[in-house]
């Protein structure tokens, strides 16, 4: 069961599904976010289990527990994926049996071996298992169509997406990212015949366009052009888009045409901040210097960069947000960030290593179990209410489809960032994106 993956098809569902199914067991895939329980799945099943890769994915199934526990009193449940470790406690206060993270196909297998044979003792199956594995095609059947989730705007026109994963993990320890508390800097690739097989399927059912959903799409550079040139043969047609870091995008800037010539449409960078001590305290990897570098690099090879932040920190200051603001309008860049972007507030989950800073520590209030997260508030609370304003001008701009530039110039007014400069905006129909914003 999925309850929420930024409005694409899950591979946390379709991936085990496929391995479970090859072990012999009957399974069924409820992706809720999109369509009902079907009827009757959850009073027969043996054994339910939660897909949790995201925080809200997280928060929805807490609150769904009760209501399926009612309806299925004796069913075991599990809850795996890159959440499910990081709340362990949590999770077993609100009666999941079994929690698995890291590479979990394995790990249910052997859990729904486990229960078939009458075995519903403790778990046994590891916390987090890193190991390689060796993985079968996802198996997509019983999900709802593509033709269900966020499609691609591209030149006016809408087409179908298509999700899947190359690798797993990541090489890098950013204080802030939810990757690291479960991969410690590992990362696990997808073989390169299955990420194809994939593709190919998903072609076959209406996808005109693919996500990568790889944490870095360069970790494993190597992996990543084998995998879009294959592709590129195949499909001269497809387009595809990926998530790579600004130090890969440096330090791995003769890859770039690759990217472009394969049909690649866009590379999502998680900046974060253009703040340099920001950056520091989060262990990025990259400055704002860096990221200037990457990204005009980027457009000189043609390959427009969607960049995502956390603006809001508690080292975050009035003047660091302004310039923030005043610094994307003259790169240009104002339409080509999702608005959410620049009102989304630090989240210090549970295993963060941000909790190792002393500074950190200073300010983070009790563990919060219903927001998942340690909360904090900023020195000027005046800073708080500007990101509460926001997320909610945003929120209603959203539902009036407002164009981003217009968004854009309500948020610089309210964050007082001075007149509004007579810059040129990029037309957002140039510029392919999402319908679904990159959130978390």
């Amino acid at each position: 069961m999925s309850t929420y993956e930024l409005g694409r098809q899950p591979f946390g569902l379709a991936s085990p599904a496929a391995w479970l199914r090859a072990a012999g067991h009957e399974v069924v895939c409820a992706d809720i976010s999109c369509s009902p329980l079907p009827q009757g799945a959850v009073e027969t099943a043996e054994l339910l289990a939660f897909f949790l890769p995201m925080h809200t994915a997280t928060r929805l199934v807490l609150r769904l527990l009760g209501k399926l526990r009612q309806q299925n009193p004796r069913a075991h449940l599990c809850a795996y994926g890159l959440y499910a470790p990081m709340n362990e406690t949590l999770l077993r206060s609100a009666g999941i049996a079994t929690v698995l993270g890291g590479e979990f196909e394995q790990g249910l297998v052997d859990l729904a071996c486990r229960l078939a044979t009458g075995d519903a003792g403790c778990q046994r199956e590891p916390l987090v298992s890193l190991g390689r594995q060796s993985f079968l095609v996802p198996d997509r059947s019983g999900l709802p169509p593509l033709g269900a989730y966020a499609r691609l705007v591209v030149g006016g026109t809408l087409r179908t997406v298509g999700y899947t994963e190359a690798s797993r993990g990541c090489k890098h320890l950013c204080r802030h990212c939810p990757v690291v508390p479960v991969y410690n800097g590992l990362f696990r690739i997808v073989q390169t015949e299955i990420v194809l097989e994939d593709i190919r399927r998903q072609v076959a059912a209406g996808a005109g366009h693919i996500t990568f959903g790889d944490p870095d799409f360069f970790n494993g550079p190597g992996h990543a052009i084998r995998i879009v040139e294959s592709l590129h043969a195949e499909w001269p047609l497809l387009t595809y888009d990926v998530t790579i870091k600004v130090e890969h995008l440096r330090k791995h800037r003769d890859l770039l045409p690759q990217l472009r010539d394969t049909g690649c449409l866009f590379v999502t960078t998680a900046v974060e901040s253009l703040d340099d001590a920001v950056l520091e305290k989060l262990e990025k990897g990259h400055t704002r210097a860096d990221f200037f570098e990457a990204s005009q690099w980027m457009r000189d090879v043609g390959l427009p960069l969607a960049p995502t932040f956390i603006p809001f920190t508690p080292w975050t200051t009035w003047e660091g947000y302004r310039d923030f603001l005043r610094t994307l309008a003259a790169m240009d860049l104002a339409a080509q960030v999702a608005p959410i972007q620049l009102a989304i507030r630090l989240l210090i989950p549970e295993g963060s290593r941000l909790l190792a800073l002393s500074e950190a520590q200073s300010i983070v209030g009790p563990f919060d179990p219903k927001g998942l997260v340690y909360p904090w508030r900023h020195a000027d609370r005046r800073l708080d209410e500007l990101c509460a304003a926001l997320q909610d001008t945003i929120k209603r701009e959203d539902r009036r489809h407002t164009p981003r530039y217009e968004v854009f110039q309500k948020i610089w007014d309210l964050a007082g960032a001075g007149p509004y400069p007579e810059l040129p905006m990029v037309s957002r129909a140039a510029i392919p994106y999402l319908t679904e914003p990159w959130y978390c």
